[in-house]
């Protein structure tokens, strides 16, 4: 599959052609922060094949991710809502790649004409806010495993590749878990030749069985976006 974002690639030409002179096609590098909390956020950004990680960093200094924004979404979409200010949640690439960057203003426009976008980014939060509730039980019920499981299928799902640039370190603190969790809970995926694990990144050779091994969570998910916004 080529990569492209999976929101303008479902607009009809006469629309994406009106955002197209606007679209600036950038990439981001692993860690660059997007915005910060009480931060003013002046564009949106469709993602190729980049990741971002929304989070959330608790008084202690401990942070969690709470969602992820890939080639199913765009970032930004409080902007089109009204509140253009980030409340208490922070965006950064967790993995590098392209995305394509607009001005809040021109979406707006675009957005307020109640039309074919202002629909299709409003399925696109409720993907969105589908994904966020269905984490937020996944973290609360379910065992370490499972969890990683389903966060590498959920990346991979958003970046058409099954080698994911990831070091334990990072995914220990996406899951707001230990280190060590992670490493032993790799080792036994590893040990199952569901992924094979190299110093800075995660290989799925097993897509099929890690579904297996994972939670419910992925899948319904995945239903979930798949009924609003398409299957592509």
């Amino acid at each position: 599959m080529i990569p492209e974002n999976r929101i303008l690639a479902a607009l009809s030409p006469a629309v994406f052609d009106r955002l197209a002179p606007h679209l600036n096609h950038v990439t981001l590098e692993r860690g660059e922060v997007i915005y910060t909390s009480g931060e003013r956020l002046t564009h949106l950004y469709f993602p190729i094949d980049c990741l971002f990680s929304v989070t959330i960093t608790m008084q202690n200094g401990a942070t969690a991710e709470v969602g992820m924004v890939g080639s199913r979404e765009v970032l930004g979409i409080h902007a089109l809502l009204g509140n253009d200010i980030g409340t208490q949640t922070e965006v950064m690439a967790q993995i590098s790649g392209s995305a394509m960057k607009i001005d809040v203003q021109t979406v707006r426009e675009e957005f307020d004409r109640n039309g074919e976008l202002h629909d299709v980014i409003l399925r696109c939060l409720q993907a969105f806010l589908a994904q966020v509730s269905q984490t937020a039980a996944c973290n609360a019920l379910h065992p370490l495993e499972q969890r990683l499981s389903r966060w590498l299928l959920e990346a991979q799902e958003r970046l058409y590749v099954d080698n994911l640039p990831l070091t334990q370190e990072f995914l220990s603190t996406m899951l707001g878990v230990r280190r060590a969790g992670v490493t032993q809970t790799a080792q036994k995926l590893q040990e199952r030749k569901l992924i094979q694990y190299r110093r800075g990144s995660v290989q799925i050779i097993n897509q099929a069985g890690l579904e297996a091994s994972g939670c419910e969570c992925f899948r319904r998910t995945k239903t979930e976006y798949d009924r609003l916004l398409g299957h592509q």
